[in-house]
């Protein structure tokens, strides 16, 4: 007889260290009406083969909090559940060769302070002292985390699974799901025991989620990955040194040549993440098995040969161990190593926990967010970095193998600022990418759209090893400049393909989007920004709102927005709506023309009033071509965004470039207008504005109608209003060194962390590095001297006035 419900709140697919996290946070949360399916055994896919390693380690502050928040968990959890549980706090020593790897290390010091976690940088003496085997002698230092350490993954997820059931949830083994349906508001769950109906469905099944997603009508951007490990046997010097001392070495993981290096009873494990390395599951000669559980692939030492080589000239006793085991299984992988956790894209009620290529050490705080986003709707941190929402409709099968292989290759690769990663590039390209090539651009995806990221001039370095670094400056430095005085003095153009673009048309949509943003909406012929705020009073997004008639409008966003902001405004739209809300992000290009010889290049080629004012908008002709000419300049300065059907684009760009030329038009990239608007304290999306803040946090009252009756989050922000803010926007700038302040650098008064910055960047029009952040209330007074932490060093910063630092009444801007 099946022991399979006909009914839950929830039903969760997959049953590894994941999904028995999401079970266990979801009945944590009360909603202890659950289901979860497994097809055969808890922990048969990636999780029972795992090396259960658990860093706090991340350059990202999300994944930072998750990874915290799951060692802590751990900590606790065998004597909160009643599970026995080997789990081995070791700490750790991430070791570098190289002023730009100290450099990051120290930057997450810095974060881990911030979320209470003492952090160290090691000299090579300190590093001897905590790892007596290590040869030291190339080292520049190392990252220690006390943190750190590992766990057996069968143990983790049975205390999970033990600590939900005793809650009231439940978990059905040997159950595949083999199809799902939607009836009457309700998913209709089939496998061979029975359906079972949900309200909500989450797909945690690992490696197997791509299969699992189809039954959903989801292509999951994933791949799988072959990650071999090889465990040792006993060394004796080994097993002598730990009984003497009591306890294991800390983790090593060499980071720059690429593996981890673990202590294993008295043994030793290596686990590399080599450049030679090999996808499974890819080609149609080579399909997904319907079932792959407690399997493994063969072995493939040749890959490791360097690596192993590598690891014994770094701890020589590795050299005196014979070779034990060798555990070479499949791990999934999404296109950015990041893995997937939020609602399904375009599938109602659905969620995906999947994906993950670290998947013990995030499984604990991923299943506190997945719970979130389901029973509330949102999470406690925004996690923009896991959002399934972040990948549209690029990511083609070849796209997700290309960029799959190039992350495990670099696992454990710095993210410099001005690197761009070159594997399976020019997924969407702008009508004239042709032609900006030809003068230059060196371009970055945004959205699966390349951007031209600077102009580089004939005997530039273009290589990607001259952006192996932190630091301002660099080829692209001085051609950045020039771009940014070209749009001061004359004018520049940029094309920006991608811009997300809504069109939403007919009876009651001004009441309907009114509801939804925390101001006014524009009367037609009007451009303004618009922001959406959640329950809480926090930031979702950003939207510029173009309004053609008194119910017909344009909503802009940013391009890496689309599939969130568009999921956002569905989500709120009432079933019965007389209006109607399309995508057309496709249908349209646009080029930003700006600076104080703007108008004079547009009077030359344009049929249009160009004497309208700033934040109007018109229909315009441009070589025989119409477009729509938007007053409006995130770059500061006078300036028209040119909207353009996108066969029409190339036409208007040759007329509008043709012209510019006796005026001193210059092309300019996203660098430049990046240095640009942060002079204007212009807000950048998931930087400056997410839900880790508020509207009133993020000094955007100014964009509040407090007289309306209601918009969404108003009850929140009006008590936050009534309470007081607890920390504030502000624009600070900064006596630093060679390096600007990167997002979530800690900010310090008298000793105290005090703040963080959201965004940093030199500003070539008031020649100051410039830091917008968040910072203590009380402490938001212009002229108040604090210090802001860049890669480990504190420098001078200067609280400035609430308005621009450049153009600070926007007299040019409104010219």
């Amino acid at each position: 007889m099946s022991n399979l419900p006909s009914h839950a709140r929830v039903v969760i697919i997959g049953g590894g260290a994941v999904g028995a996290s999401s079970l266990y946070h979801l009945a944590k949360a009360g909603w202890t009406d659950c289901v979860l399916l497994e097809k055969n055994e808890l922990t048969a896919g990636s999780t029972w083969h795992a090396a259960g390693n658990v860093p706090t380690f991340s350059s990202s502050w999300s994944i930072m909090n998750m990874q915290r928040y799951s060692a802590s968990l751990y900590r606790e959890l065998g004597q909160r559940v009643d599970y026995p549980m080997n789990y081995h706090v070791t700490g750790s020593i991430r070791l570098g060769h190289s002023k730009e790897r100290l450099q990051e290390f120290k930057r997450v010091v810095g974060m881990g302070r911030y979320q209470g976690m003492e952090l160290d940088v090691l000299t090579p003496d300190q590093m001897r002292g905590r790892y007596p085997f290590l040869e030291t002698h190339d080292l520049t230092g190392a990252l220690y985390d006390p943190y750190d350490g590992d766990i057996d993954p069968a143990q983790l997820t049975q205390a999970l699974a033990k600590g939900a059931r005793d809650l009231g949830a439940k978990i059905v083994r040997f159950c595949p799901v083999t199809g799902a349906r939607r009836e009457k508001d309700e998913w209709v769950i089939t496998t061979p025991q029975g359906e079972i109906r949900c309200e909500y469905v989450v797909n945690a099944a690992g490696y197997y989620a791509r299969e699992v997603g189809k039954m959903f009508g989801r292509n999951v951007p994933m791949m799988v990955m072959s990650h071999q490990y090889i465990l040792f046997d006993e060394i004796p010097e080994l097993a002598a040194w730990s009984k003497e001392v009591g306890h294991k070495l800390p983790l090593l993981r060499d980071v720059d040549s690429s593996y981890y290096l673990r202590q294993e009873k008295y043994g030793m494990n290596l686990g590399p993440y080599e450049r030679n390395c090999r996808a499974h599951w890819v080609t149609p000669d080579d399909p997904i098995p319907e079932d792959f559980s407690f399997q493994l692939f063969p072995d493939d030492l040749e890959r490791l040969e360097w690596y192993l080589n590598d690891a014994v000239e770094r701890v020589p006793i590795l050299g005196t161990a014979g070779l034990s085991r060798v555990i070479n299984g499949p791990i999934p992988y999404a296109p950015d190593g990041n893995p997937l956790i939020g609602p399904m894209p375009g599938v109602p009620n659905a969620f995906e926990a999947c994906v993950f290529t670290f998947g013990i050490c995030q499984a604990g705080g991923a299943g506190k967010v997945l719970a979130e986003w389901v029973t509330e709707g949102q999470t406690e941190w925004d996690m923009w970095s896991c959002d399934p929402r972040r990948y549209t409709d690029y990511t083609d099968q070849d796209y997700c193998i290309a960029k799959g292989m190039e992350v495990y290759g670099h696992e454990y690769a710095m993210h410099f600022p001005k690197h761009y990663w070159p594997a399976a590039r020019k997924k969407k390209l702008s009508p004239i990418h042709d032609r900006i090539a030809a003068l230059g651009a060196q371009f970055k995806p945004y959205n699966g759209w390349e951007r031209a990221m600077w102009y580089a001039k004939p005997g530039d370095d273009t290589s990607e090893e001259a952006t192996q670094t932190w630091g301002r400056e660099g080829p692209w430095a001085k051609r950045i400049e020039e771009e940014c005085l070209a749009v001061r003095d004359a004018a520049g153009i940029l094309d920006l393909p991608g811009f997300s673009r809504f069109r939403l048309k007919g009876e009651g949509a001004r009441e309907w989007l009114s509801s939804l943003i925390t101001g006014r909406v524009p009367k037609p012929g009007r451009i303004g920004l618009a922001y959406f705020a959640d329950d809480k009073g926090r930031i979702v997004t950003e939207m510029s709102v173009m309004t053609i008639e008194d119910d017909f409008f344009f909503l802009i966003t940013a391009a890496a927005a689309q599939w969130h902001d568009l999921e956002w405004l569905q989500k709120h739209r009432p079933a019965d709506a007389a209006f109607t809300l399309d995508d057309v992000t496709a249908n349209f290009a646009c080029q930003i023309l700006t600076g104080p010889k703007s108008r004079a290049i547009l009077a030359e080629v344009a049929e249009a009033d160009l004497s309208t004012p700033w934040l109007t908008h018109q229909t315009a002709e441009i070589a025989g071509r119409y477009c729509q000419l938007v007053r409006v300049s995130f770059a500061g300065e006078l300036g028209w965004e040119i909207h353009t059907k996108v066969g029409d684009t190339a036409a208007i760009f040759d007329a509008v470039w043709e012209a510019g030329q006796k005026h001193g038009l210059k092309p300019f990239g996203m660098e430049a207008l990046d240095s640009l608007r942060i002079e204007k304290g212009y807000r950048a999306w998931k930087g400056d504005l997410s839900t880790d803040y508020t509207v009133l946090q993020g000094g955007l009252e100014r964009f509040v109608d407090w007289s309306k009756p209601s918009f969404k989050g108003k009850a929140a922000l009006e008590r936050e209003k009534q309470q007081g803010v607890a920390k504030r926007f502000v624009t600070l700038t900064v006596e630093a060194g060679e390096c600007d302040a990167p997002y979530m650098s800690t900010l310090w008064s008298g000793g105290e962390v005090v703040g963080e910055t959201t965004s940093g960047n030199w500003g070539y029009r008031v020649g100051k590095s410039i830091a917008l952040g968040m910072l203590r209330a009380d402490l938001a007074v212009p002229g108040r001297e604090i210090e802001v932490e860049i890669f480990g060093d504190r420098f001078k910063a200067t609280v400035q006035l609430d308005q621009p630092l450049w153009d600070p009444s926007n007299e040019r801007l409104k010219a």
